[in-house]
């Protein structure tokens, strides 16, 4: 009997336990410490009432006989699949109800569409970049290649003539450095995909921040796109879903790659490993497309950007260049006097009790960087500024 070595080229550590085992060493001699953790992305509001209220009507449909649900479609009830179509449609895309699967969230389906795909595929990765995409494809033992996110290209990379991928990730707005596409670089990345074969795995996770109208919240507003992407979302950070789990991924009709249509591979798939999303779950996601849902999500998301809008202030007052922040929860930073990413972290923990996630965990661009997001509460955020402008590194 014999393991799957791949699993042995994984960082021993996933970076969020490496930070959390530090917060742990540093709070055992500095018990009276209020640490402020401006790091991983977990949402802090509560959940819209509206979902609040559809779970809660759901969970007592569940109690009677006459409206019990049992075993459900894998790809997702027809109720909440309809409404991601019309959510679509008020973006102008057009997209079949087969076309949406329902998931427990972007992360689950990232890692798992890649079944569908042979390990003689060379994979394309930004870099830095969300650690899944890596992972799960050291894991399957694909060839990576990296494409430098960097300082010069502010954290967009575009595809060249020595670019070569056969899977493609994107994620917009990015996570981790909060960049955003715009309609012009996407039309770059698929006229390539086309041109090449290829197939773009696009994760569109925090479309929902964007409220510039000229940035695209879909691959699908790109002229092409429906033939070499598919597109993974999430209402984790849209409707604070992140302890709640559901999510949806858009395998268009138009993808065929070998003879064969990807949303048929994918079917069949999820209806061997995977037995849907909760029905309670999937009537509170449900409840996210409705107008008054629209209205009390828009209305945390808002609270967030506002937290990010505070965090940017701060950072250039202190001379510090970052990126992200405006369409997105998300601030990369520039580690102040060229220190290292674990070594700003470090001194943030150590000085002002501040936790953000080291840039260096998301790739070798990444070193030198900080990520902080917006996802605290008002009182943490501002309180975390504060400590920062009293730092002495910035005097």
């Amino acid at each position: 009997m014999k393991i799957n070595s791949n699993f042995l080229n994984v960082k021993e550590s996933y970076l969020f336990s490496t930070v959390n085992k530090k917060i742990n060493e540093y709070k055992e001699t500095h018990k009276d410490c209020n640490i402020i953790r401006l790091g991983i992305g977990d949402v802090t509001l509560p959940l819209p009432k509206v979902c609040v209220e559809a779970m809660e009507k759901a969970t007592k449909e569940m109690g009677v006989k006459e409206t019990f649900k049992g075993y459900g479609d894998e790809q997702g009830y027809g109720f909440l699949t309809q409404a991601v179509s019309n959510y679509y449609a008020k973006k102008g895309i057009v997209l079949d109800k087969k076309e949406i699967f329902i998931s427990d969230g972007a992360k689950s389906d990232l890692g798992n569409i890649l079944d569908i795909f042979s390990i003689e595929n060379t994979v394309l990765i930004p870099d830095p970049v969300y650690p899944v995409y890596v992972d799960t494809n050291i894991m399957a033992g694909r060839k990576i290649n990296f494409i430098n996110g960097n300082y010069e290209n502010n954290f967009l990379p575009l595809p060249d003539e020595n670019t070569v991928g056969d899977i493609i990730y994107l994620c917009s707005p990015n996570n981790p450095t909060g960049s955003v596409y715009n309609k012009e670089q996407l039309k770059i990345w698929v006229d390539f995909a086309i041109k090449n074969n290829s197939l773009i795995l696009f994760d569109a996770a925090y479309e929902a921040f964007i409220t510039d109208k000229n940035l695209p919240t879909s691959i699908y507003e790109i002229e092409g796109a429906k033939k070499c992407a598919i597109e993974f979302c999430s209402l984790s950070k849209t409707a604070g879903f992140t302890g709640t789990r559901c999510g949806y991924t858009v395998v268009p009709n138009d993808l065929e790659y070998d003879g064969v249509k990807l949303n048929k591979l994918w079917l069949r798939r999820q209806t061997t490993k995977f037995n849907g999303v909760a029905y309670i779950v999937q009537r509170g996601a449900e409840a996210v497309f409705t107008n008054r849902g629209y209205q009390e999500t828009r209305k945390n998301i808002a609270y967030y950007l506002e937290n990010a809008k505070i965090i940017g202030e701060t950072l250039r007052k202190l001379g510090i260049w970052y990126v992200g922040g405006e369409n997105s929860p998300y601030i990369w930073l520039k580690c102040p006097k060229d220190m290292k990413s674990w070594e700003f972290f470090d001194y943030l923990l150590d000085k002002a009790n501040i936790v953000g996630t080291p840039g260096a965990g998301f790739g070798e661009n990444g070193e030198g960087y900080f990520r902080l997001t917006a996802f605290g509460s008002r009182e943490n955020v501002i309180e975390a500024m504060k400590r920062l402008e009293k730092l002495d590194l910035f005097k």
